[in-house]
């Protein structure tokens, strides 16, 4: 007999070990998650990133409980969130790409039928508040933005003040104002305690948020770390463009490679600052003024494409049409409230 009482707590509130995913059998089937690990604390922001059929949404669904895995094992609060669906869909909040709800029914009215079937709901108003859409209570949803059903999407997974939440591409559709508007609300959770596991297509947004992160790709995490620990290493870059006329050879700048296209002067390098410095005593020696000159460190971007580069050198099988379509996941998700 099911216990209500919580497991004991380990280090992690989301682990996950050798996580396979099969399609179909035989010469149809396909392998979508490939032996993936995970480990996400309590309280920490993790973003979930890869190509299009990495295997990012697959790996989601398993850990939230909507499909038991052909292989390894999930553990969310401690439990397995298929077969302990019960004890653990109460502590969790879901926000899909497409929430699906009716168009007919008002924000007011979506948000006391989700209510009833969320476990500790917190004030309709609250929700809608959190997420600034309380002036629209009374609007039909169909009749809202896509940027403000979005919001919507996200009220209704905050309904249950989750343990856990995740977050399935939250910003798509929002302009500037609303993104940095969810983005404050997430960092505030998170702040709360909330543990949360991102997928985004934003790989900005994962730069601003993210504790940790991992890069699938053909159905198996190529990397993971921190920003910071993904992106160390990966060249830096300084891009200048030159008088129209000047007699000075270009620079010897050590450990950096340079690109010329006309006046034009691109420059890779892995270490910043002292290739910088080297580049403006040579400028200033010959009197040079560079224009256009731009240095920035490499990007979360920079590091992911090439990342994926890197990866696909052995592409992965071409995925043939799967059953878990947008559709197939909000009835999944209805049927495990």
């Amino acid at each position: 007999m099911e216990t209500s009482q919580p497991p004991a707590p380990s280090g992690h509130v989301i682990e996950v070990t050798d996580l396979h995913r099969h399609y179909g059998t035989g010469a149809t089937g396909y392998h979508a998650v490939r032996g993936v690990d995970l480990a996400v604390g309590r309280g920490e922001l993790f973003a979930l990133l890869g190509t299009n059929g990495a295997g990012k949404t697959s790996t989601m669904e398993l850990i939230e409980g909507l499909a038991a895995p052909s292989g390894g094992t999930v553990r969310v609060l401690g439990r397995d969130p298929y077969r302990e669906r019960a004890a653990v869909r109460p502590r969790i909040g879901i926000m899909l790409q497409e929430g699906g709800f009716p168009g007919e029914l008002t924000v007011a009215e979506t948000g006391r039928t989700w209510s009833g079937l969320t476990s500790g709901a917190r004030p309709i108003d609250e929700a809608l508040e959190l997420v600034g859409l309380a002036h629209l209570r009374g609007v039909r949803v169909k009749q809202l933005s896509g940027g403000e059903r979005r919001r919507l999407d996200l009220a209704m997974a905050l309904l249950g003040r989750p343990e856990v939440l995740f977050l399935d591409e939250p910003s798509t559709g929002l302009d500037p104002e609303a993104r940095a508007a969810v983005w404050r609300l997430v960092r505030e959770l998170r702040a709360q305690g909330t543990t949360v596991l991102l997928t985004t297509h934003y790989l900005e947004e994962a730069e601003e948020l993210a504790d940790r992160l991992a890069i699938m790709h053909g159905g198996q995490v190529v990397t993971t770390g921190t920003v910071a620990e993904v992106i160390a290493g990966r060249p830096s870059r300084i891009a200048f463009e030159l008088p129209e006329f000047t007699g000075a050879s270009l620079p010897l700048l050590a450990g950096a490679e340079l690109t010329v296209d006309g006046r034009k002067v691109t420059v890779q390098t892995t270490g910043l600052q002292s290739t910088l410095y080297d580049l403006l005593g040579w400028a200033q020696h010959h009197g040079i003024a560079l224009g256009a000159l731009d240095a920035r460190s490499a990007s979360l971007e920079e590091a992911f494409l090439a990342i994926a580069s890197e990866a696909a050198h052995q592409p992965p099988p071409q995925n043939p049409d799967v059953p878990t379509t947008r559709t197939a996941r909000r009835r999944l998700i209805g049927s495990a409230r």
